[in-house]
C-alpha cells in the first residue's frame, strides 16, 4: 500500500522542513481502506467504504514543538503548509523535553524481520462476498426462535500501513489487516426487558475468520439472560469470563503511563519495584508474537520494542515512559506503550474454575461505569449469573461492582488458561477473585 511516491513525499517534507528552519521533525505517512456492511433482519442497513492518505508531522523549531496533519499530498500544497506550520510553532513557548529519541534506542530493520500481519490476498475478495456473508449470517437464525425482535450482522474489514521516518536516522514502515464478523440479538419477553447479546470473530487474515456459528452464538448468550433479575448486596466471589476479563486489566496498564505519573494522576506513583496485586498476577508484554494484533517492532516514536514482564507474581517491575515524560520525570526511557498483553496462565479452564469457586458470580459483561485514576476507585455495572454449587443459577443484571482498583487485583486467587484468542492484543483468561462488593437489592 506505501508506493514509493508515497516515500518520496514523506522525505520531501522532512527535507522542506528541516530547510526551512526545524532543527529536528518526524514524518508519518499512512494509507488505509475500509469496508463496512450492516445487515437488519435481512435488509441492508449500512453500506460503508472509504480510503484515506493522510501526513503527519513533528517540528522541532527553536527548542520549540508543533505538529500538524493533512490528507492533501500535493507538493505545492504541503509546501505551504509546512512553511505556516513552522511560523506557528515559533509562536509556541519553549519545551526542552521535547526531543527525538537517542538513535541507539531505534529499532533497525532486518530483511528477515515479519510478524505476518497482512493478508496479501486482502483486496481479491469482492463486494458481493461480504455481502452474501453478512446476510448468511442473519440468515443463520432469523427463524430459530420465535422471541427473536431483530438480529443485526455487521461484517467490516480494512488494512492500513504507516511509512515512518525521522531526521536523525529512523525509517520504518508497518503493514496490517482485519476482517470482522459480529452478530447482535435482541428478545422480546413478556415484560419489559429486552434481553440482548453478541458475538464475533476478528482476525488478521480472511480464512481465518469463523464465517459460521456467530449468530447462534449470540443468540444462545441471549437466551441464558432472560429472567434477569437482582440479588441481596454483599460480598461475592468472582468468577470473571475471558469475554470481559480485559475490562479490569486496563485501569491498571493505564496507571503504567508516564504521561499519568507526570500529571500525578495515577495510583501507581512511586510503586515502582513494590508488590501492588496478587502474586497469581504476572503480566507480560509480547510485542513479536506473529500474526497477532498489536505486535509491531517500534513503538510511536521509532524505538525497539522487546519481550517484558510488566508485572512479575505481583511486584510491578516497569512503567510506559516515552521520550518526552523521560525527561520531565528525569527517569529513563522504556517504552511509549504495551503491544501484546498476556497474562501468566494457572492450571484451571473456566469449567475447573467454577467448580473452585463453587458459590458466586460469574461476570459476563461490563454495562459502564469508571475508575478514579488518581486514586483507583472504581464502580462499574455488570451482569452475570449467580453460581450455586457450581452450577449456573440465576441470570443477574443491573449490579454494580465497587472497590479499588489495586484491592481487587489483591484478591485475585487463580488464573485460567483459556484467553478467548491467540490473535487478540490482550489475551486475558478468566480470572477468579474473592470477597468482592456486589451492589443489588
Amino acid at each position: 500500500m506505501i508506493t514509493p511516491e508515497h516515500k518520496n513525499i514523506a522525505q520531501w517534507a522532512m527535507d522542506t522542513a528541516l530547510k526551512n528552519g526545524c532543527s529536528a521533525a518526524r514524518v508519518s505517512l499512512t494509507v488505509s481502506m475500509n469496508n463496512s456492511f450492516e445487515y437488519r433482519n435481512l435488509q441492508l442497513d449500512k453500506l460503508h467504504q472509504s480510503s484515506e492518505n493522510k501526513l503527519y508531522i513533528e517540528l522541532y523549531v527553536d527548542g520549540k514543538y508543533g505538529t500538524f496533519s493533512t490528507n492533501r499530498l500535493d507538493k505545492d500544497e504541503l509546501d505551504v503548509s509546512i512553511k505556516e506550520g513552522i511560523a506557528s510553532t515559533r509562536f509556541l513557548a519553549p519545551d526542552a523535553c521535547r526531543v527525538l529519541p537517542d538513535v541507539s534506542r531505534y529499532y533497525k530493520a532486518k530483511k528477515t524481520d515479519n510478524l505476518d500481519l497482512f493478508d496479501n490476498s486482502y483486496y481479491d475478495y469482492t463486494v458481493d462476498q461480504k455481502l452474501a456473508l453478512a446476510r448468511s449470517t442473519v440468515e443463520e437464525i432469523k427463524d430459530a426462535d420465535s422471541r427473536i425482535v431483530s438480529v443485526v450482522s455487521s461484517y467490516d474489514d480494512g488494512c492500513g500501513a504507516e511509512y515512518m521516518i525521522a531526521s536523525n536516522g529512523f525509517e520504518g514502515m508497518i503493514q496490517d489487516s482485519v476482517f470482522s464478523l459480529t452478530a447482535e440479538v435482541a428478545l422480546k419477553t413478556e415484560g419489559d426487558a429486552r434481553p440482548e447479546s453478541y458475538w464475533y470473530d476478528s482476525k488478521l487474515y480472511w480464512n481465518d475468520l469463523q464465517k459460521a456459528g456467530i449468530a447462534r452464538k449470540a443468540l444462545e448468550r441471549a437466551l441464558q439472560k432472560l429472567g434477569q433479575t437482582k440479588i441481596k448486596s454483599g460480598r461475592y466471589n468472582m468468577l470473571l469470563d475471558n469475554t470481559a476479563s480485559s475490562r479490569l486489566l486496563s485501569p491498571l496498564v493505564s496507571a503504567m503511563y508516564g504521561s499519568a505519573l507526570q500529571q500525578k494522576n495515577t495510583f501507581l506513583l512511586d510503586k515502582l519495584g513494590s508488590k501492588i496485586v496478587s502474586d497469581k498476577l504476572t503480566i507480560k508484554d509480547n510485542p513479536h508474537m506473529p500474526c497477532t494484533f498489536g505486535s509491531r517492532w517500534y513503538d510511536g516514536e521509532g524505538v525497539a520494542t522487546r519481550d517484558q514482564v510488566l508485572i512479575d507474581k505481583g511486584v510491578l517491575n516497569t512503567y510506559f515512559i516515552d521520550s518526552y515524560n523521560s525527561l520531565k520525570l528525569n527517569m529513563s526511557p522504556t517504552i511509549a506503550s504495551p503491544s501484546v498483553l498476556t497474562i501468566e496462565h494457572g492450571l484451571n479452564n473456566w469449567n475447573q474454575l467454577l467448580k473452585v469457586m463453587n458459590n458466586g458470580i460469574w461476570v459476563t459483561g461490563f454495562n459502564g461505569g469508571n475508575t478514579n485514576s488518581t486514586t483507583g476507585d472504581f464502580s462499574f455495572g455488570v451482569e452475570g449469573f449467580l453460581i450455586e454449587n457450581g452450577n449456573l443459577s440465576t441470570p443477574l443484571s443491573e449490579m454494580n461492582i465497587t472497590g479499588n482498583i489495586l484491592d481487587l487485583w489483591c484478591n485475585l486467587v487463580e488464573v485460567g488458561n483459556d484467553p478467548l484468542s491467540k490473535n487478540s492484543s490482550r489475551q486475558i483468561p478468566s480470572l477468579l477473585f474473592e470477597n468482592v462488593s456486589f451492589s443489588g437489592l
